[in-house]
């Protein structure tokens, strides 16, 4: 599959003057809930060393690793992969895998749930999130109904594949919310239409 980088932030750490520089976050405010990263500083800061030369009267913030973050989507935009320090997310379109308004998966689908099991045990992920979304269009109580029944059906393939009862999984449909594009028009509420599957990466 020939696949196209978009993104690629690399930062490795910032040191953050208070009164100086504004707070910085890796992650946009419209993540899903209970994806936020933080990690200890890697070294100890000097907030007096003279070779910081920081204005008078200012003083360093609590130095903090900020998160690397790669993007990579297939030609397609059918999927997509966000790779950062912690973590693994694998977005699927919903068209790849399910017929309009329906929670029942295709052929196809099944394949492409079947790689990203394949890249859940490679990581000896023991945690797995599943997470439904929809578009704009329509209800909001039918959007979550449909977006939870979607999850549910990938989260049933993914159980079924791995057959490990060492891994626990929250499964959410999310409905309308968070979208990653403009739902004004069909090419952003086509990628609005989506099922994320994301765990931890193996440390080390």
């Amino acid at each position: 599959m020939t696949r196209t980088r978009l993104t690629a932030i690399l930062t490795t750490s910032a040191l953050i003057a208070t009164g100086v520089v504004g707070t910085t976050s890796a992650h946009a405010d419209d993540d899903p809930p209970g994806t936020e990263i933080s990690a200890a500083a890697p070294v100890k800061v000097d907030p007096n060393d003279p070779d910081l030369k920081l204005p008078d009267g200012a003083t360093l913030a609590q130095a903090k690793v900020l998160d690397i973050k790669s993007v990579v989507e297939d030609q397609s935009g059918d999927e997509r992969r966000e790779d950062t320090n912690t973590s693994v997310t694998f977005a699927l379109q919903a068209e790849v895998l399910f017929g309009k308004d329906s929670a029942k998966l295709g052929a196809e689908a099944k394949s492409r749930i079947t790689g990203i099991a394949e890249e859940i045990k490679n990581q000896n992920a023991t945690r797995v999130r599943v997470f439904g979304f929809t578009d704009n269009l329509g209800s909001s109580a039918h959007g979550d109904i449909l977006s939870k029944k979607r999850a549910n059906a990938v989260h049933d393939i993914l159980t079924e594949t791995l057959n490990d009862a060492g891994i626990t999984y929250e499964v959410r449909g999310y409905g309308e919310q968070y979208p990653i594009a403009d739902n004004s028009t069909e090419a952003g509420r086509k990628k609005n239409r989506r099922v994320e599957v994301s765990f931890p990466r193996t440390e080390g």
